[in-house]
């Protein structure tokens, strides 16, 4: 199975160019669901990788913070640009930190999660999601600039190692999972072909285009997930999505 690619960073997420496709859509809404509860009424909240903007609008504080490698998302006075593997805040400085799909571009992994770890202060919540399964590994992976994917018990072992206690882990994106396995199963064939491959990550990645039927489609399969998510956790998915707090 095709491995992570060198450690080259990426360039900015494609919501740069595609605020509104389904994906980060559906996304929000579910991130919200399995996620606000943890939120609380923080003063001073960090968002790590936010040229990701679509998925955090629902994220509120007195001082919200957003941080990001590509200046292209970030929005100043509050947007800087850095990296989660050294984080430019002080200890302790925030009461939530949230990084989605942030930990897998990062290589090593653990000291990720030391600095989100480090810039918490006691008590305060981590919200966290990262892609499922290294079966589902791809070209569209290596131009994400990704290192690897998860399982939640991968996912939970990783952010309790790091000293954190995980109070709720899911799948999610379980509705539409059969299509995407479908179309990993699509991307390794034409890799096998000789049709597709990187060798490393892209600037901005292509997404890919749906028609506005299966847009609607899979949008309403998405809000099946998140009345589900409101109620239990889901078994599978191509998404972790995990809340932890800092002991």
């Amino acid at each position: 199975m095709p491995g992570p690619s060198p450690a080259t960073p990426h360039g900015g997420s494609p919501s740069i160019h595609h605020p509104d496709y389904w994906w980060y859509r559906a996304r929000s809404e579910m991130l919200r669901t399995v996620l606000e509860p943890y939120v609380g009424s923080p003063r001073r909240l960090l968002d790590v990788g936010s040229a990701d903007g679509p998925s955090v609008g629902w994220l509120h504080a007195s001082q919200k913070v957003s941080l990001d490698l590509d200046p292209r998302g970030l929005r100043p006075p509050t947007g800087i640009c850095g990296s989660v593997l050294a984080l430019p805040f002080v200890d302790a400085g925030f009461e939530v930190v949230s990084a989605f799909d942030v930990v897998e571009h990062c290589d090593p992994e653990q000291v990720a999660l030391a600095e989100l770890y480090r810039v918490l202060e006691p008590g305060g919540r981590l919200l966290l999601s990262v892609p499922a399964y290294q079966w589902a590994w791809s070209d569209h992976d290596v131009a994400n600039g990704h290192h690897r994917r998860y399982t939640r018990p991968r996912a939970v072992a990783a952010v309790t190692a790091a000293g954190f206690e995980v109070l709720r882990a899911t799948y999610g994106f379980s509705a539409v999972f059969p299509a995407f396995a479908a179309e990993r199963a699509w991307r390794s064939m034409q890799h096998r072909v000789g049709r597709t491959g990187r060798s490393g990550p892209a600037d901005v990645v292509e997404l890919p285009s749906v028609s506005s039927p299966v847009e609607r489609l899979l949008l309403g399969l998405c809000r099946l997930d998140r009345r589900a998510l409101a109620r239990r956790d889901l078994p599978f998915g191509s998404s972790v999505f995990l809340a932890a707090v800092k002991r």
